[in-house]
């Protein structure tokens, strides 16, 4: 039998041992362009210890649910921000890592307009939006060295609402 895995919504509470949650909440920490922008600054942490920061853009194909679930990576040279280029949510897959092993699985809905930022090492699903387009901003790590490690679950995982 396949274990499944409940859908949470997105919390900074809950995601905090994971990265972070990039969203406009609360008052802007301050008022730019003569009023007419509220900026809501350095709302996550970017951590590369050599390389530098790099933008790409990635446009994914969306996913059905249930998603079985095979695979998780993690980036160990590297934070990885995911940044929707649209307002629609997308779901988000993290896992505690365990003596340097993914552990169970949690997945997350973004509410539209909500991005994360895994922590460097952080093992986590693939991007999957959910519908179309799938269209991110990700601001990752360039430069040298391996800064990709895959896990393979001997037993597949179902996500379900």
């Amino acid at each position: 039998m396949t274990d499944r895995i409940r859908i949470q919504p997105l919390t900074v509470e809950a995601f905090a041992p994971f990265g972070d949650v990039l969203e406009v909440n609360g008052a802007p920490d301050k008022i730019i362009n003569q009023g007419m922008c509220g900026r809501h600054h350095d709302r996550a942490v970017l951590d590369f210890p050599d390389g530098r920061a790099g933008i790409s853009l990635f446009d994914a194909k969306p996913r059905k649910l249930p998603l079985t679930l095979d695979m998780v990576e993690r980036h160990p040279l590297g934070s990885q921000a995911f940044i929707p280029m649209n307002e629609q949510a997308f779901l988000v897959v993290v896992a505690p890592d365990e003596h340097g092993k993914p552990g169970r699985p949690l997945a997350f809905l973004t509410r539209p307009g909500q991005g994360v930022n895994y922590h460097r090492g952080v093992w986590h699903g693939v991007l999957t939006p959910l519908s179309e387009p799938g269209l991110f901003a990700v601001v990752d790590r360039i430069g040298e060295g391996a800064n990709l490690e895959e896990h393979w679950f001997r037993d597949e995982f179902e996500i379900v609402e």
